[in-house]
This record gives structure tokens, C-alpha cells and sequence, in this order.
């Protein structure tokens, strides 16, 4: 598992994010206080308050992690492994 804080603070950025994650073959969820989203939804996701910053944790095996990270780097305000 792997675990980034993103920002998603649009209606179009959460469209957005959810169309680029859906294809990968992993589990995102989104932690915000005692809540946790299925990334995937976006209905989950607009009961959340988008205009703070959110952690993501990624439930994948660690050969399709670059390759997610990039698809969402544009999201991502804070990498703790950095």
C-alpha cells in the first residue's frame, strides 16, 4: 500500500481523477478524518469536503505503482516518500 495526499477541489478534478483511476486493476481509497471512500465513486467522493487536501491509499502490488503515480501526479500535492 501506498499512501499520497491529493487535492481535488473541482467538480471537473474529481471527474477527472475517477476517469484516469477506473482502468487500473487496484483499490483506492480515499481517507478524509474517520471517512473512507471508494475513490472510484463519485458519489462517495462529493460527500467528502474537496476543498481540503485528502490522503489516498493505493492497494497494489508494487509493479503497477509508477505507473499509477504518474497517471495521477497531477493530483498530488504530497508524496511522504520523497
Amino acid at each position: 500500500m501506498k499512501t499520497v495526499t491529493i487535492l481535488l477541489d473541482s467538480i471537473d478534478k474529481v471527474k477527472a481523477f475517477v476517469n484516469i483511476i477506473n482502468p487500473f486493476d487496484a483499490d483506492f481509497d480515499l481517507v478524509s478524518g474517520r471517512y473512507v471512500i471508494d475513490a472510484k465513486s463519485l458519489l462517495g467522493i462529493f460527500s467528502l469536503d474537496i476543498m481540503r487536501p485528502i490522503s489516498l491509499n493505493i492497494h497494489n502490488s508494487e509493479e503497477n505503482m509508477d505507473k499509477i503515480l504518474k497517471a495521477i501526479s497531477d493530483y498530488i500535492i504530497e508524496d511522504p516518500a520523497e
